[in-house]
Formats: structure tokens, C-alpha cells, sequence
């Protein structure tokens, strides 16, 4: 079994996060994870979305699970911490740790199966060896 590295990402809610129980709407955990994920494929990985599209591939969710622990409010600030489960030519596994940053308890948690497709066709293909080993740090 490989041990793949773990990153993490802060930021702060904004207005737009909440919702009419004046907390973090659900949906928000995910954009929160989609924009961390996004962020360390840049800093982290050496390969970026951007690099991805460049090829004429994208990563689309699968599946995803999230459970929900303790809500976020206006004005907190948070971190994202996520890494690979698990990576092979069929796509990936990614779990990830929502943290209040003020008591650093956790706010949500959970995973997301990612598979890569090829624009054009928006079928699924195979990740490259080369991929594989750029991810697997």
C-alpha cells in the first residue's frame, strides 16, 4: 500500500457561503474542497488543471462522500486538507479534512472518486504512467 503526501489550503467564508440558517450552505464544502484541489495540483504536483486541459483531458467526480460534522460560520476561517487514497490508469481517490481553523475541530470530512476524460468525447480514458508517477509523491 502507498502512503501518498497530504496538503492543506486555508481560506476564510465569505457572505456568499451562507445559508438561511446563517451557517455554510452544504454544497459549499465541495466547491471548498474543488478549489483546494485545484490550487495543489499547481503548487504541489507539478502538473495543473490547466496542463490537464492543455492535453485535452479533464477530471469529472464520480462519486463523493461527505459527512458533515460541525457547520462553519461567516467569517471563519478554515483549511482543506486533502490526498490521494489510492491512483491507477482508471482514475482516482481523493479524501479530504475540513477544519475550523478558530478550535481546529472538524467541520466535515470524506472522499471523491475522480475518473479522467477526454474532452472531446467526454468518455473516460486511461491515466498515463507518467501521470500516475507525478501524483504519487
Amino acid at each position: 500500500m502507498t502512503n501518498f503526501s497530504r496538503f492543506t489550503t486555508n481560506h476564510k467564508v465569505r457572505p456568499d457561503d451562507i445559508d438561511m440558517f446563517n451557517h455554510v450552505h452544504n454544497s459549499k464544502y465541495l466547491d471548498y474542497v474543488l478549489a483546494a484541489r485545484y490550487e495543489q495540483m499547481d503548487t504541489h504536483y507539478g502538473m495543473s488543471m490547466e496542463k490537464f486541459l492543455e492535453l485535452g483531458y479533464g477530471w469529472v467526480v464520480q462519486k463523493v462522500e461527505i459527512a458533515f460534522k460541525r457547520p462553519l460560520g461567516l467569517g471563519d476561517h478554515y483549511s482543506v486538507t486533502t490526498g490521494l487514497v489510492d491512483i491507477n490508469n482508471r482514475g482516482c481517490k481523493v479524501s479530504f479534512e475540513i477544519k475550523n481553523l478558530k478550535n481546529n475541530k472538524l467541520s466535515a470530512d470524506g472522499w471523491f472518486d475522480f475518473v479522467m476524460i477526454d474532452l472531446k468525447t467526454g468518455r473516460g480514458v486511461e491515466v498515463s504512467d507518467e501521470m500516475i508517477a507525478k501524483y504519487s509523491i
